[in-house]
């Protein structure tokens, strides 16, 4: 079977979606119950699945597996669960350190400032977004649907969702990045 999954990749590699769809279709449920063990919430366990799928999918040219894919992604899925577990713990504390320090709540000129600069950093890349990447990215970020979600309310398929919201995060990534390099 082993041959056969590296075959698949081989496929994949040489932008073979159907190989991708085949992969996909044989390892996501799995993968989803796998990393729902550690994080302990359906939603999120699919949302690193499919941030796992697409990244293969973006990477596909440069991956190498040097093991069974299986082992692979098991692997992968692992170590995103992990990531998002270790963001979950900071936040959580920056959270529960924020409600109970005692700090002005009153927010000074400066930091209003800064999160009006911020949030026009959010609308112009928003406004650089094609169109169906634009609706994407509000259903799934401002409305709070997951990719399933989205997938069926725009009749489209759920790895066209997965690409889109890939290439808004990447250009979300980019701007934030460099606003943040210029103003620190």
């Amino acid at each position: 079977m082993v041959d056969t999954e590296k075959n698949i990749f081989d496929r994949i590699k040489l932008d073979d979606m159907l190989a991708y769809e085949i992969l996909f279709r044989k390892f996501y449920a799995a993968l989803c119950n796998y990393a729902y063990k550690m994080v302990k919430d359906m939603d999120n366990a699919e949302e690193i699945i499919q941030d796992l799928f697409f990244n293969i999918w973006e990477k596909r040219h440069e991956l190498v597996i040097e093991t069974s894919v299986k082992s692979y992604l098991y692997k992968a899925a692992y170590n995103k669960s992990i990531l998002f577990l270790r963001h979950k713990s900071v936040t959580e504390k920056y959270e529960n350190y924020m409600k109970n320090t005692d700090v002005n709540t009153e927010p000074d000129a400066f930091d209003e400032l800064s999160l009006k600069e911020l949030n026009e950093v959010i609308d112009k890349t928003l406004d650089e977004l094609p169109e169906r990447s634009r609706k994407i990215f509000s259903l799934s970020r401002f409305e709070g649907l997951k990719y399933h979600e989205i997938a069926e309310r725009l009749s489209l398929s759920v790895k066209t969702i997965e690409a889109n919201m890939g290439r808004a995060l990447k250009l979300f990534r980019k701007n934030i990045k460099t606003y943040f390099e210029t103003t620190c």
